[in-house]
């Protein structure tokens, strides 16, 4: 059995409970020359808006606020023209806001004040009506981050690792700046160390969360066993809520759900600054897939190839 070439990182294939393949690669730090460890915490990046959904229908169950709440109910200060977006909106792409190519005044190394983001947010007019269009939106999941704060009275990172990673047993994974921390791998480009985006402020939320592989392979465990949500929630995260205007894929809550190597899947990837990943679970094999790696050259979407080779 042949894997995907992976120079840095971390590769591994579950079906059921059996690890099928369980590859660690390179280097995590080039400049020390730390190689990358099973210990090692990665930038899962836009994988963390599955983090944020959770957080998000968690408070749901609990009646901390409805999916169906306008965001300027929850974010006092946001502009009137945002007054039909709602939660779901935000959670499904479907808000009308803009990604990060749409605010070229937003430097994602940061840092921000969180108003001074909000303002720039606001200054661009959204793209189309609540629920018209689809249209991918980091922006989007740093408000619902922001939410989570209001309507948790805590930040949201501790949030996270409380009510979130804690009870998973997600030992390896936190929300926010890598500074100080150990084990975290550094991101990397043309084989050279690249600062890393402002995880505290500019991408809570939507690219914030680090990750071992196995927390990730854990993590999957939530729609795959319903593990930390109720089953009424866990349908709501992985229905096809929105078209994406690829085929036969939608967006649920922080998912894809559509093909994935002609499989029926829920997968996302990410792509923050010097670093890739991407985590899949199949549900009629049973499969999990998880790539993390700190070198902006891969093509996560590529390590799919492994599902054919097992």
């Amino acid at each position: 059995m042949s894997t995907p070439s992976l120079e840095r990182g971390v590769l591994l294939l579950a079906r059921g409970d059996e690890l099928l393949v369980d590859r660690v690669a390179g280097v995590a730090d080039e400049t020390s020359g730390r190689r990358c460890t099973p210990a090692t915490r990665f930038q899962i990046a836009s994988i963390s808006k599955q983090m944020a959904a959770v957080a998000v229908l968690l408070l749901a169950e609990r009646g901390a606020l409805s999916l169906s709440d306008p965001v300027v109910r929850r974010l006092p200060g946001t502009p009137p023209q945002w007054s039909g977006i709602t939660l779901h909106h935000l959670l499904t792409h479907t808000s009308g806001l803009g990604h990060w190519e749409d605010y070229p005044a937003i430097d994602l190394h940061g840092p921000a004040e969180p108003d001074e983001l909000l303002d720039r947010f606001a200054a661009l007019p959204p793209l189309f009506r609540p629920g018209a269009g689809w249209h991918y939106s980091s922006p989007g999941y740093v408000l619902l981050a922001r939410t989570v704060e209001r309507a948790a009275d805590r930040p949201y990172a501790e949030f996270l690792a409380e009510e979130v990673f804690a009870p998973l047993g997600m030992t390896g994974s936190f929300a926010g700046s890598g500074d100080g921390r150990p084990d975290v791998a550094v991101g990397h480009e043309g084989g050279r160390a690249v600062p890393s985006w402002d995880l505290a402020t500019v991408s809570m939320g939507a690219g914030d969360v680090w990750c071992t592989g196995a927390d990730l392979l854990t993590w999957l465990d939530v729609p795959r066993r319903g593990r930390l949500l109720a089953p009424a929630s866990v349908a709501a995260m992985t229905a096809p809520h929105a078209p994406t205007g690829r085929p036969d894929e939608a967006y649920g809550y922080g998912f894809f759900v559509g093909p994935l190597a002609g499989r029926r899947a829920l997968h996302h990837s990410g792509d923050n600054g010097g670093y890739k990943a991407f985590a899949a679970w199949l549900p009629d094999s049973d499969e999990r897939l998880v790539l993390l790696t700190n070198q902006a050259e891969v093509d996560p979407v590529a390590v799919t190839s492994v599902l054919d080779t097992v």
